[in-house]
């Protein structure tokens, strides 16, 4: 009997050796990749606080309200629509509202076996003679980048009998609150760049102040710094898929350099980030790129309002959707392209699958580390492998998490008040777990398109609309 405890005993300190050894392994590669991620993050700092102490490139505010102005040409607004009649009517009639100008044109895109969709379109429109509801010949749902397609074909037909041609065509989401000025900006915008994009503001939901709340703080962030670092660069934009546009002759560019038929329009039917390769597209094309950060007479962003998902699992989804699309398909379907800067940014672009595995690294070392320290008190494993490499590159990786949160924390109250920032800070953990899951899933769902599975349109579903929720804004 003794023997035999005895045997155990060293097997199971051979087994927490084993652990220990394991656990310096994967301590080193994640605080090698934190370390990489932080020097990464740390340059867009630089350049941002560069810019904004040396060249003043501030977020400037107009000296008039410009959201009557005339525009210079027919604007086409595409928006599909696929099981969005809770919030479509909503969209239609703010849009419609607060764009009076009469070159504007909404072309909304739903399918035959979405009738409370097309009913509710429907209802909004009236006797608005600005709006065409365009009702797509395949059943849906098909992919978003497919509606557009169908859209983007009744613009042309249009066109042909008007014998007229649009100036620009803006990409808006169901759910989208547009801003007054928003439409006459990019007009005037368009005239010296083939495509624009405003900031997205995702709004405050006292519901889900966790869930949705944590996209306050990538939005925030990515489009107060990130996006503006990238403008200042020259480097090759990607579209958020609303709130942007694009010159009108691009598209038609598009289409013809992806080898389609002109009728079957400027985007790849099977893409589920259609918006993001948009972006790069134009850039690719040699068109010029600008991102505008600004405010209004009444010192309001400039923006695109929306609720983003307010649970985890619908959260999943789509960030695995985004993730899916951006990392492995636009590495399939673009490969790597352009000069040094635009390189820079198409890794960050496409690192969320290797983050998650970083982040999961790190986690799993959360509950690895407290086990060898129990083993450790009871003499069951040695100490730690002693490493001063190790040391120095985990206070490092120390550092720069308090350097993240302190960013993170800044932008977020800069736009929602200090008490939105000090949740920004305790969001990270919980952005990080979506991450985690988002990642996995991006990957089997990868693995599944690899094996021949059609893609489809995993959308967001959408309840309410904030262009009719009481919301509040702090501004900066």
């Amino acid at each position: 009997m003794l023997a035999a405890t005895f045997t155990s005993l060293g097997e199971g300190t051979r087994a927490f050796e084993w652990l220990r050894l394991v656990e310096y392994e994967l301590t080193l590669f994640a605080a090698f990749w934190f370390v990489f991620g932080i020097a990464d993050e740390l340059a867009i700092d630089l350049v941002y606080g560069w810019n904004r102490l040396f060249r003043r490139q501030r977020t400037h505010l107009l000296s008039e309200d410009i959201s009557r102005r005339p525009l210079l040409g027919m604007a086409a607004v595409l928006i599909p629509a696929w099981q969005e009649a809770a919030v479509i009517g909503a969209t239609i009639t703010h849009a419609l509202k607060v764009w009076p100008q009469e070159r504007l044109r909404l072309y909304v895109g739903v399918y035959g076996n979405d009738p409370a969709t097309l009913i509710a379109a429907m209802s909004a429109v009236g006797a608005d003679s600005r709006v065409r509801i365009v009702i797509h010949d395949a059943a849906g749902p098909t992919t978003k980048a497919d509606c557009l397609n169908r859209l983007y074909a009744a613009l042309v037909e249009d066109e042909a009998r008007a014998h007229q041609k649009a100036r620009m065509v803006v990409l808006h989401d169901a759910e989208d609150m547009v801003h007054p000025s928003a439409l006459a900006l990019m007009d005037v915008a368009i005239t010296e760049a083939d495509f624009v994009q405003i900031p997205v503001r995702p709004e405050q939901q006292k519901e889900s102040r966790w869930i949705a709340g944590h996209y306050i703080d990538e939005f925030t962030e990515s489009h107060a710094k990130a996006m503006v670092v990238r403008d200042a660069l020259g480097a090759a934009l990607p579209a958020a898929g609303v709130g942007c546009a694009v010159a009108r002759e691009v598209l038609t560019a598009m289409a013809f350099r992806r080898g389609h038929q002109r009728m079957a329009g400027p985007f790849e039917a099977d893409c589920l980030t259609e918006d993001y390769e948009l972006g790069l597209m134009v850039s690719r094309g040699g068109g010029v790129s600008r991102f505008l950060r600004l405010r209004d007479a009444q010192g309001s962003l400039i923006s695109t309002r929306s609720f983003f998902p307010t649970g985890l699992p619908e959260a999943v989804r789509q960030k695995t959707r985004w993730m899916h699309g951006i990392a492995f398909q636009g590495w399939e379907r673009m490969g790597w392209w352009g000069r040094p800067v635009d390189l820079w940014m198409t890794l960050r672009d496409r690192r969320g699958p290797l983050v998650a595995l970083i982040l999961a690294v790190a986690y799993a070392l959360l509950l690895l580390t407290p086990l060898l320290m129990l083993a450790g008190h009871f003499g069951l494993v040695g100490p730690r492998i002693d490493s001063p490499l190790l040391d120095v590159l985990v206070r490092i990786c120390f550092a720069g998490l308090v350097w993240r949160a302190i960013m993170r924390f800044a932008f977020t109250a800069r736009e929602y008040g200090v008490v939105e920032g000090a949740r920004a800070v305790l969001r990270i953990p919980l952005a990080n777990i979506i991450a985690i899951m988002s990642g996995r899933r991006a990957f089997a769902a990868y693995l599944r398109s690899l094996a021949g599975t059609a893609p489809a349109w995993d959308k967001t579903e959408h309840h309410a609309h904030p262009a009719f929720t009481a919301t509040s804004e702090v501004k900066a």
